[in-house]
């Protein structure tokens, strides 16, 4: 099983959408009360009620045991909780949504995905994802499914995937030789995967590996986190090179050695270079640059041109499963991220 398949579990809900699930651990010196005040208290929008139903349904657990709602919370106790969702219909109905094909054969296809497309069916997302629209346009893919929270999720074809707001380069395999063969080689690290971001701030050097271990973030299981040991994550490996400086964000290329989830959107975060419009690891935000309300707003027309982390999926290089020759497929930048560098790029040149 290839290292992005093994990471979906770990995508964020609102995309995975098997549970909103929070994780919190007991501060030291922390008095002992009951499990649903304590609970309440931390959770923002969480009621008494909807916290004792979830204890009730046991989808409240202190140290891997369900407990019940009069439990008195000790320091360093780990709470984990699971909100259920409605149960859904499993089966993947085609939809005719236009694809982007960069390349077909007996074997492979490869896609161009647009910003704003789900890979997969996922809570809140159970239509129009790219698994729909590759049922339309191609029978009989290989099944690939994942048991997610207990749940088996169908992923016709689908090798790997990009978050939701990312866009480019995606491979699905045609065949079972095809899903086999490619799968070992994403396990293995045998391809070259490189994507182009826009991050806040300006390097002293032109390239470099950033080398540690991604989780879940211990207090909120929405975000990924970096670990300095594999105890709570996996390791994970970025190489990036500098492709074009504008002062106060810069143009990166990013080679991944691993396919962790939000790999470099967490990794750019870790060394001070968030993803630009990155609305969960704070790139969202006037990062740097000025205080002058002319540059703030020419931030703002920035996120309004591309309202979505700066990240694209640019090129793919593996060797075909059946032909066992080297392939290289790339994408051109969206129009978003286009429009983003351009105005940069006079914004920079207007104020040297």
């Amino acid at each position: 099983m290839n290292d992005e398949i093994e990471d979906i579990e770990l995508q964020d809900e609102e995309e995975q959408g098997l549970y909103e699930h929070h994780r919190l651990v007991v501060e030291k010196g922390q008095e002992m009360i009951r499990i649903d005040k304590y609970i309440v208290n931390r959770i923002q929008n969480a009621t008494r009620n909807k916290v004792q139903n979830a204890i009730d349904a046991g989808n409240v657990q202190v140290n891997e045991k369900p407990v019940k709602s009069n439990y008195k919370i000790k320091p360093h106790d780990v709470i984990t909780i699971f909100y259920g969702h409605p149960p859904r219909d499993k089966e993947i109905i085609p939809e005719n949504i236009p694809l982007n094909i960069v390349y077909e054969d007996n074997d492979v296809v490869v896609v161009n995905k647009e910003p704003g497309m789900v890979v997969h069916p996922a809570y809140g997302h159970y239509s129009g994802t790219l698994i729909h629209a590759l049922a339309y346009h191609f029978k009989n893919l290989p099944e690939n499914t994942q048991i997610i929270n207990g749940e088996e999720i169908s992923r016709p074809g689908l090798l790997h995937r990009i978050d939701k707001n990312t866009s480019g380069i995606l491979i699905i395999a045609k065949n079972e030789n095809a899903m086999q063969r490619l799968s070992n080689d994403f396990f293995h690290h045998n391809l070259d995967r490189r994507y182009v971001a826009m991050v806040w701030g300006d390097f002293d050097e032109n390239e470099g590996t950033i080398r540690s271990y991604v989780g879940r973030n211990l207090r909120n299981r929405k975000v990924m986190d970096v670990f300095e040991t594999e105890e709570h994550g996996k390791l994970a490996i970025t190489h990036y090179k500098v492709l074009e400086r504008f002062g106060y964000v810069t143009l990166v290329e990013c080679k991944l050695e691993t396919g962790r989830t939000h790999q470099i959107r967490i990794h750019m975060k870790s060394i001070g270079h968030p993803l630009f419009n990155d609305n969960e690891y704070g790139g969202d935000q006037v990062l740097k640059g000025t205080t002058y309300a002319k540059y703030k707003q020419f931030i703002q027309n920035c996120f309004a041109i591309c309202p979505r982390q700066a990240l694209h999926a640019k090129s793919l290089e593996i060797t075909h499963p059946k032909t066992g020759k080297l392939l290289k497929f790339e994408s051109e930048l969206p129009a978003d991220m286009q429009g983003l560098i351009d105005k940069w790029r006079v914004y920079t040149t207007a104020y040297k």
